[in-house]
Parts: C-alpha cells; sequence; structure tokens
C-alpha cells in the first residue's frame, strides 16, 4: 500500500475489492428488483450490467453531479443525495434495454434500496472504512521550566 494511501486510511482498489463492490452492487440491484414495484430485470446478465453500469456512473459522473449541486445537498442537508442517486439509477434504467424503471418514484424507491444493502455489505466486507483523525505526539521537546516556590507552595507555570 502506497504511504500516502495507508496515512489516509484509504486501500487502493484491487481486482478482489472492485469484483466485492460489483457484487454488492448487484446485490442492491437484485434487491431492488424483488422489493420495489416498477423495477424489472428479467435476465440475470441485465441485472450484471445494470450494477456495473451503475458503479461506473458512481464513479465517474456522481462526483461530477454532487460538485455541481452542492448548494441545494448543504440546504437540504444531504438528502439532495438521494434525488442524484434515484436520477443515476433512472439514467441506467434507460441505458440498458433489459433493466426497466417505470419511473422515478421506482427510481427513489431503488435507490434507497441498493444504499441501504450497499452500507451494509460494505459495512460487512470493510469497505466503508473512512480515514479517521489521529493525534500523535509532537517529536519535538520542550524544555521543562522550574517548579517556583510561592507562599502556598509550588506554583506550575504552564
Amino acid at each position: 500500500m502506497p504511504p500516502e494511501n495507508k496515512a489516509r486510511g484509504q486501500s487502493p482498489l484491487t481486482p478482489r475489492i472492485f469484483f466485492l463492490r460489483w457484487a454488492i452492487n448487484s446485490l442492491g440491484v437484485l434487491a431492488a428488483t424483488q422489493i420495489v414495484p416498477g423495477i424489472d430485470c428479467p435476465t440475470f446478465p441485465g441485472l450484471l450490467t445494470a450494477a456495473l453500469l451503475l458503479g461506473l456512473l458512481n464513479a465517474f459522473l456522481r462526483p461530477v453531479l454532487l460538485v455541481l449541486s452542492l448548494p441545494l445537498l448543504i440546504v437540504s442537508l444531504g438528502l439532495f443525495l438521494w434525488i442524484i442517486n434515484a436520477s443515476l439509477l433512472y439514467l441506467v434504467g434507460s441505458l440498458v434495454k433489459s433493466f426497466h424503471v417505470a419511473g422515478f418514484p421506482s427510481a427513489l424507491g431503488g435507490a434507497a434500496v441498493i444504499s441501504l444493502v450497499s452500507l451494509i455489505g460494505g459495512s460487512i466486507f470493510g469497505l466503508n472504512r473512512r480515514p479517521t483523525l489521529t493525534f500523535r505526539a509532537s517529536s519535538t521537546t520542550h524544555p521543562r521550566k522550574p517548579q517556583q516556590q510561592g507562599p502556598g507552595g509550588p506554583v506550575i507555570d504552564v
């Protein structure tokens, strides 16, 4: 692991992690097709294609959308992120022929299910780790001042 990734608490994207994320995303899309009315995928290859395309859109298009919609994200306290996820799912439904999303309300439900499954699956496999703030002692030493004696005992000067 490169030192800059280790310092930020991130792991590099290995083929194992890529396929694990794809499998979790595919499981989320499968759960959405079973739970949410209006999301339908009759073929397994179509499901895998939809999950792969959704992952690619989340990797490349979603950051651009996040930057462009930053004021809305701040005002809505992050709830607009759900709209972005639903929009990407709806876009996948229009691009993959064997994956159907009936309308935007179905995309909203599907985005919620996929996000929940991805959150749980990522937590189980340790993929949701974020960098944490850590403190370390300074390497420079400061000379201590001798304690002064006052009328009531030693005085600690800080």
